[in-house]
């Protein structure tokens, strides 16, 4: 049975984030933390974060074991973008997109 956990509005570029989430789909748990927890990016941390937490969500709520579990699948959608704006040469002003991310994990019992 899996089991899932959802993290909204990272502050994180979802291009940024994608980088990352794809390494790790598919994988044994322990070597997706290994993975996530040795990357210098950004997101590492975040995605690792949150895959922490679907691991948690599968062992109290479903009685697994946490040695079998897999990274069934992860996404990262586009969060709501904070517009910010620069201003440049002759009164004129430039638009700075924040992105904002929502990381998606499922994790399920390989086999």
């Amino acid at each position: 049975m899996e089991s899932r956990c959802v993290l909204r509005y990272a502050k994180l570029s979802p291009r940024k984030a994608r980088l990352v989430v794809d390494q790790v789909r598919g994988l044994p748990v322990s070597d997706a933390l290994a993975i996530l927890d040795l990357s210098e990016k950004k997101a590492g941390a975040i995605v690792a974060d949150t895959l922490r937490s679907a691991i948690a969500n599968a062992r109290d709520t479903q009685n697994v074991d946490v040695d079998r579990l897999v990274v069934k699948r992860v996404w990262v959608d586009g969060g709501p973008i904070n517009w910010r704006w620069r201003p440049r040469a002759q009164g004129r002003a430039t638009p700075i997109a924040k992105r904002t991310s929502h990381i998606t994990v499922v994790v399920d019992e390989q086999g």
